[in-house]
């Protein structure tokens, strides 16, 4: 059976998102601020039996999101208003567990920097064919992170300069916020109720924290905080 595109906005019924769950597809979420590339995207993953587009939001929707339970959300930031941190926050607070794809028309190596900060998985640049989207879409749905090889260079120019020790500078405004408290000595139910956030996006933040510097305990991430002078 093909994947199909439901028409979807911020209302998603639950037998819907049930039974794609069964049928083991990966459900997709597009946030594409204009229709009729937003139907062109979906019309993309109708393609492909892997993927089903469970909803199609204009902007970052935490209530759709939540909704919709998606395995990935796809975003184009082109014709987003709000800035990079504050849109990918939503999408990473919306769906803490989906992995975040940003379509991008800039090829710069500084923007994806910024998404990846941001909670993104994926920087793909929208010149790509649908097939090398498709493959985009299941390498990062599959655990691994996906940017495009033409941005890429500068990143990894700059990682090179560090010689590969890990950067704090590369932690997004929210997980510099969470270490801040971790060094504080807070666990993840306070860091919960300080930030307003549910106990899961914390544990979700931490765990970003650990892989982005490369550490495996609390109080190596403390360490990493009074050395950058966040606390």
């Amino acid at each position: 059976m093909a994947a199909r595109f439901d028409g979807l906005s911020t209302y998603v019924a639950p037998e819907i998102v049930e039974r794609h769950m069964r049928d083991g597809q990966l459900r997709v979420v597009i946030i594409e601020s204009q229709v009729l590339f937003a139907k062109a995207l979906a019309g993309i993953f109708a393609e492909d039996a892997e993927f089903t587009v469970v909803s199609d939001l204009r902007a970052p929707d935490e209530v759709g999101l939540a909704a919709a339970k998606p395995h990935v959300v796809v975003i184009d930031l082109d014709g987003q208003p709000t800035d990079v941190a504050a849109t990918l926050g939503a999408c990473v607070t919306g769906a803490p567990e989906a992995r975040i794809c940003v379509l991008s028309m800039h090829l710069s190596s500084e923007m994806m920097q910024r998404c990846l900060n941001n909670g993104a998985e994926a920087y793909i640049v929208k010149d790509i064919s649908p097939g090398e989207l498709l493959r985009a879409i299941k390498t990062v749905a599959g655990g691994q992170s996906y940017v495009d090889p033409r941005v890429a260079g500068g990143l990894l120019r700059r990682r090179s300069l560090n010689a590969g020790k890990p950067d704090i500078m590369e932690l997004s405004a929210r997980e510099a916020e969470v270490l801040k408290l971790i060094a504080e000595g807070l666990a993840n139910k306070q860091i919960s109720a300080r930030l307003h956030l549910s106990e899961k996006t914390v544990k979700n933040h931490v765990s970003r924290i650990f892989s982005k510097l490369n550490i495996s305990a609390r109080t190596q991430a403390a360490v990493h905080a009074i050395r950058a002078g966040i606390v």
